[in-house]
């Protein structure tokens, strides 16, 4: 089935430059010109990934991806983006982007990207609500339904936050390195970016506590992360 993907970006070079990419790689691809014409257009339509760029007049794309997720809107968002230090980068990590991509961009790494954040697109769950549920302490994840809680706050999580959680709780008390972290939830042709995944967990961590939970996700320097009971 033809995936739609929605790209936002303010530049006209740049959207249809990535529209025609998109295009040739089999994508059926709707473009907004700013914040509002891709807030617009999410609402409206049914996409499988969203590729929105920072930088964009009257709403900025960070502004964006946060009004969509707390609308409950979890499409799995790519953000693209000029500036590439740690606090932006963790800007859009806190509105719920899942993968971000600096500019300038090898369109083949973009392609790469937007097919990882797909495959990771969950599959309508066949049975109730509790079906193979995760459980570590007050911690509860139902895979089927890509929702966890903590005690009875749910947590609103995005798709890699939720497939890397869902990864650690697995893996229990097993010290997961950065390539395999990298490997298992953004796929095999991503690279290593120890501060990405950093960014991830720090707001995994934060979270966490905001529901009440303990310290569970614990880092071994120089090799991964692991999460063990409180």
């Amino acid at each position: 089935m033809e995936q739609r993907v929605l790209i936002a970006d303010d530049d006209r070079a740049v959207r249809e430059s990535l529209a025609r990419a998109l295009e040739l790689a089999g994508y059926e691809v709707v473009a907004a010109v700013d914040g509002v014409d891709a807030l617009t257009r999410a609402r409206q339509g049914d996409f499988s990934a969203l590729v929105v760029d920072v930088m964009m007049p009257y709403v900025d794309g960070v502004a964006v991806c946060r009004v969509l997720r707390a609308g409950g809107d979890r499409t799995p968002v790519l953000m693209l983006t000029a500036r590439a230090g740690v606090p932006d980068r963790i800007a859009g990590l806190d509105a719920g982007a899942d993968d971000y991509l600096p500019k300038p961009f090898a369109v083949p790494e973009l392609l790469a990207r937007l097919r990882a954040l797909i495959r990771r697109l969950p599959c309508e769950p066949d049975a109730g609500p509790d079906r193979e549920a995760l459980r570590l302490g007050a911690l509860r994840i139902v895979p089927a339904a890509r929702r966890a809680w903590w005690s009875e706050a749910e947590l609103p999580l995005s798709k890699t936050e939720f497939d890397l959680l869902e990864l650690l709780v697995r893996n229990e008390g097993i010290v997961l390195d950065h390539a395999e972290l990298y490997r298992r939830v953004w796929g095999p042709e991503a690279g290593v970016d120890a501060k990405n995944l950093a960014g991830y967990v720090g707001y995994l961590r934060r979270k966490l506590g905001g529901a009440g939970a303990p310290e569970l996700i614990h880092t071994v320097r120089g090799v991964g992360y692991a999460v063990r009971r409180p």
